[in-house]
């Protein structure tokens, strides 16, 4: 792949292998203001390459080094996510400044960048998630209409529901809820709606905000048995 060099001063030692690759939106009016902040060493934050919308590719940090973009959060039980994890922030304004879909170039480009990754470390499409499921209750990203199936459709990453939803009528209240801890979302007893909105966004958008719905319900299911 060809890289725009960008490097930024906020990194550390990683410690560990890398097994994850958290998918960010980035949040801001612009690409450029995005860049700038996670190359400002006053700002401590970073990711390992950003995705502009037009599909240039900037690389921030290399993956042998930890960067600073998931923040405190979680997966499975295990809390520093940073250090097993490669971060690519996606240029979008995200939901404060007027949430849009994600062009085609730029999706092109991040599916030629997961792959890429790939050939230096071994993921799972499991294990390829967003901001928002390993930190639920802080963040939105990158949020329910990033696609997804575009990603799943090459191996990439896990695909959304499109299952029959009344496969989960049957689906017990508190089994939904045991199988949101079991895929591996921080969702203690009864602290789980920041979880459950996490996880429609990610595989039933169409669901989101609508509490244990069927379809929910049998989205849950499904993650849960793998």
């Amino acid at each position: 792949m060809k890289f725009i060099e960008t490097p930024s001063p906020n990194f550390d030692v990683r410690g560990r292998d890398v097994d994850m690759i958290i998918l960010h939106y980035t949040g801001m009016p612009t690409g450029k203001e995005a860049l700038d902040r996670l190359c400002s060493e006053a700002a401590k934050v970073s990711a390992h390459y950003l995705v502009e919308e037009n599909g240039d590719c900037f690389k921030l940090v290399v993956e042998d080094n930890r960067a600073w973009h998931a923040g405190v959060s979680a997966w499975k039980g295990e809390f520093d996510i940073n250090a097993r994890s490669i971060g690519i922030e996606i240029v979008n304004p995200g939901h404060e400044w007027g949430y849009r879909e994600f062009p085609d170039a730029q999706i092109t480009t991040l599916v030629d960048l997961l792959k890429d990754i790939r050939t230096r470390h071994t993921i799972s499409p499991a294990m390829v998630l967003g901001h928002s499921d390993v930190a639920p209750r802080r963040k939105e990203d990158p949020g329910e209409k990033f696609p997804w199936d575009r990603l799943a459709a090459e191996g990439l990453a896990l695909a959304p529901f499109t299952g029959d939803p009344k496969a989960g009528e049957s689906v017990l209240y508190g089994e939904a809820v045991r199988a949101l801890s079991a895929i591996g979302y921080d969702a203690p007893s009864g602290d789980h709606v920041a979880a459950l909105l996490a996880f429609q966004r990610r595989f039933c958008p169409a669901s989101l905000g609508q509490g244990f719905d069927p379809r929910t319900k049998a989205a849950l299911a499904m993650a849960a048995a793998g």
